[in-house]
């Protein structure tokens, strides 16, 4: 395979990266391979760049607007991308979608209310309920033969105890799965019947294998108009986490002012010209740069896939059908969360997410990030394989 721009090495150490330079704060030692947080290794796309400088270029860094052209690029985008017409009135903008799970939960509950969430889950979903107090209810996902599904019957059991609001990962991370037509339809059936609003995270709807079924957007689907929230964002897509701008789409005008109240009751402060900036550029020109991604990390993930299935027999792994994370079974290692942690730090020498931070569903697992060089790969599962080789048999 003829090396591309995502076989780059960039050196990150030293940049206040996260990812890179909390290494020794998050795992005791500064030297473990980083697959842990979810951004890329990889160059913003170069319209991006180039946006960012010609802003950058003029000396004034005021309090900003957000233009009608940012907007625009935003409908163009999900339009031509995902089939989804999207009103300008439906949008509102925020600083990133996890403050959206938060201005979620103060719109559509009470304090002391119940709000859904289906582990093993991104963290922040259960931060969203407990920071805000309100109250975590658990519907898991089921793992059918290693492939994960919806328990509908105990979403249905808590949305008729009064369940009012339900926080949905599509894409799911960090599980992988794409979720299908029909099982969006199951929820959303529920969420109606029950007057529960459903918050749709779809950070990760662009990125979805070129071999998988598409992504569907939750709020395309027939009757979602009245009770769905969707929460978007060009980070994932474009590898710019750190500007930090995502946007809410909310067809329900009573919704709609729910979440603004909630918003501005926050003072959450997005009008940022670096951010709006990266924003519109991403979406109106990182089309190609996004298509060239999927194919790399379709490369990645294939070919971590196989060397687990060849070396690594002792692991587990669903194949990811959306995002660039990979959800590791360890169970069959025989070894606790802490023995676990310590294992990869410091036997195989890398950087994980671990499992239970997921919840008390993700107990023996490890999320990797599939979003390096592929010889960055490479490096870490050769020393994960080695350090599963020196395991008592």
């Amino acid at each position: 395979m003829a090396p591309t721009e995502f076989d780059q090495q960039i050196q990150r150490e030293q940049t206040g990266a996260v990812k890179f330079d909390a290494r020794q704060a998050v795992f005791g030692r500064p030297d473990v391979i980083p697959l842990w947080v979810a951004d890329m290794d990889f160059a913003a796309p170069t319209a991006i760049t180039e946006a960012l400088v010609a802003r950058a270029q003029h000396p004034v860094y005021g309090y900003t607007l957000f233009p009608d052209s940012l907007y625009q690029a935003m409908i163009d985008w999900f339009a031509q991308r995902h089939h989804w017409t999207i009103e300008r009135e439906w949008i509102l903008m925020a600083p990133g979608v996890v403050p959206s799970l938060h201005a979620a939960a103060v719109a559509f509950t009470e304090p002391g209310a119940a709000v859904v969430i289906q582990p093993p889950v991104y963290p922040p979903f259960y931060a969203a309920a407990d920071k805000t107090g309100r109250r975590v209810v658990e519907n898991p996902l089921r793992s059918v033969q290693g492939r994960y599904e919806f328990d509908l019957d105990h979403l249905k059991a808590c949305a008729e105890a009064g369940a009012k609001l339900l926080l949905l990962c599509s894409p799911h991370n960090p599980v992988g799965r794409v979720w299908r037509p029909e099982e969006l339809d199951a929820v959303l059936a529920i969420a109606r019947q029950h007057d529960m609003v459903v918050l749709s995270d779809e950070i990760h709807a662009d990125l979805v294998y070129p071999d998988s079924h598409a992504h569907t957007m939750l709020a395309r689907r027939p009757g979602a108009a009245e009770v769905v929230v969707t929460a978007v964002a060009p980070s994932k897509s474009f590898n710019i986490p750190g500007l930090g701008l995502s946007a809410l789409v909310v067809p329900s005008r009573r919704h709609r002012e729910a979440l603004r109240r909630a918003l501005d009751s926050m003072h959450m402060v997005h009008c940022n010209p670096f951010s709006a900036t990266a924003f519109e550029a991403g979406y109106r020109h990182g089309g190609p740069w996004l298509d060239q991604l999927l194919s790399y990390l379709q490369g990645n993930r294939d070919w971590a896939c196989q060397y687990l299935a060849e070396r690594l027999p002792q692991l587990g792994a669903e194949t990811p059908e959306g995002t660039y994370l990979l959800w590791l079974d360890c169970r069959r290692l025989g070894l606790t969360d802490a023995e676990l942690k310590r294992f990869f730090v410091h036997q195989a020498s890398i950087g994980l997410n671990p499992g239970l931070s997921f919840g008390a569903a993700g107990s023996g697992f490890m999320r990797l990030n599939l979003g390096a060089p592929r010889g960055v790969l490479e490096a870490a599962l050769s020393n994960l394989a080695e350090a599963v080789a020196q395991l008592p048999q």
